[in-house]
């Protein structure tokens, strides 16, 4: 499976490629490095998100999971740059409760590109599966000028 790094704000991130697709960012280094034309694209469009120009990462995705948490990662990726939606919100699009969107966006398996960053709580900021966990989703949403 092609993999390609990228050095980000939020540290190393490794993007991974099946299929025509990608499949999955992880924080860390990939040990393997592949450039092939859709993961350098991929990176370059994360280069420019990181870099504070809105980015509508119009990629193939095909995340790995449930029938139901790929329709509301599906759901979620129509949540605007710059925007915020709650969990309520999202349950009331996708299906399911709020509780059930949160357990979709603990196992998104490709995050920032699929933008559970921006779920947030009623009166909180929610969860954030990320390796820097609240503080990486605090910094997503200031670099999108999302106010907090």
């Amino acid at each position: 499976m092609p993999q390609l790094s990228l050095h980000s704000p939020l540290g190393p991130l490794t993007l991974s490629e099946d299929e025509g697709s990608i499949v999955a960012l992880d924080w860390g280094w990939g040990r393997d490095q592949e450039k092939t034309p859709l993961l350098t694209r991929a990176q370059t469009m994360l280069e420019r998100y990181f870099d504070g120009e809105p980015e509508s990462f119009d990629l193939p995705l095909a995340p790995w999971g449930t029938a139901y948490r790929k329709t509301v990662w599906a759901a979620l990726q129509h949540v605007p740059y710059g925007q915020t939606i709650s969990y309520a919100e999202l349950a009331a699009k996708a299906g399911g409760s709020a509780r059930s969107i949160g357990g979709a966006m603990s196992h998104n398996p490709i995050p920032i590109l699929i933008p559970c960053h921006r779920v947030l709580g009623k009166s909180h900021l929610g969860g954030y599966s990320g390796e820097g966990g609240l503080d990486d989703k605090r910094y997503l949403l200031r670099l999108e000028g999302v106010a907090l």
